[in-house]
């Protein structure tokens, strides 16, 4: 017994949080991503092997998986400053925004079933997957980003967004700025940046959402987020994403894109399953 919980329930834990860890990582690198929509279904599988009630386990995934890339984002952010990547005129018109868009998110993830945030996450997943499958790199909604309203309008649903799916919001800002004109490589950098605010609010949030759950969730958990998944599975995807960007260059930008949308199509459609 560790602190009251049998030793082989931890060690089942730990065993199926770094297997997923490793699963995670070369996804990550495989694709490109920082990994929180891959996150969350491959932590869906642990927890329901683990016997976590469906009524919080998907929460569990997203705060989990929000905790996990915080330090990812961090760093990123800061290496991409540093090359001077970043549109920090963007970051700051999205960041509070954002912060209410993760607030209303938590909230949600509060009071609300995991179906509910099972169907966002396939809606989110499913326009982003549909940009992979069909969309094309001259696609414009205009050629700059709006005005103030606008630009709150979108700092909002991206961190909402982020906030239910469990994603630092990189793959719906990137789709923005790109279909505004933005290049790909300032619209990564800037994504970063607006990551930081997203995931460190929505890790809080989803803390304070889940402790009025807490005897529902599994041990070391602080609300809506799992300490040893946080522990584990960071540095275990981070080790192993080197090998699944080796994989990468083995395959084109478009089979890339291709494999990811079909990855996230699969996600939704076993998640739609788990509604039904």
């Amino acid at each position: 017994m560790i602190l009251g919980v049998p030793a082989t329930e931890l060690l089942a834990l730990a065993g199926l949080i770094i297997i997923a860890g490793v699963v995670t990582g070369i996804l990550a690198g495989l694709f490109g991503i920082g990994g929180g929509a891959l996150i969350v279904p491959v932590l869906y599988e642990v927890f329901r092997v683990l016997g976590v009630p469906d009524e919080v386990r998907f929460q569990l995934c997203v705060g989990t998986s929000i905790a996990i890339i915080v330090p990812t984002n961090v760093l990123s952010f800061i290496t991409h400053r540093g090359k001077g990547a970043v549109m920090m005129g963007v970051v700051r018109a999205w960041a509070l925004p954002a912060i209410a868009g993760v607030a209303v998110g938590s909230s949600i993830a509060a009071f609300a079933p995991g179906s509910v945030l099972k169907i966002a996450f396939v809606l989110i997943a499913s326009v982003i997957a549909g940009k992979l499958l069909f969309g094309r790199d001259s696609w414009r909604m205009a050629d700059d980003l709006p005005g103030s309203a606008g630009m709150i309008g979108y700092g909002f649903c991206i961190g909402l967004a982020s906030s239910l799916m469990g994603i630092s919001g990189g793959s719906v800002a990137n789709m923005i700025m790109t279909l505004h004109g933005k290049p790909i490589h300032s619209a990564v950098a800037t994504s970063a940046g607006l990551g930081v605010p997203i995931t460190v609010v929505g890790t809080i949030g989803y803390i304070l959402a889940g402790l009025p759950q807490q005897p529902l969730l599994p041990p070391f958990s602080i609300g809506f987020v799992s300490l040893i998944g946080f522990a584990l599975m960071a540095p275990v995807a981070s080790f192993t994403a080197p090998y699944g960007a080796q994989l990468a260059h083995a395959l084109s930008k478009r089979r890339l894109e291709i494999a990811f949308g079909c990855f996230l199509l699969l996600a939704s459609a076993r998640f739609i399953a788990s509604v039904i």
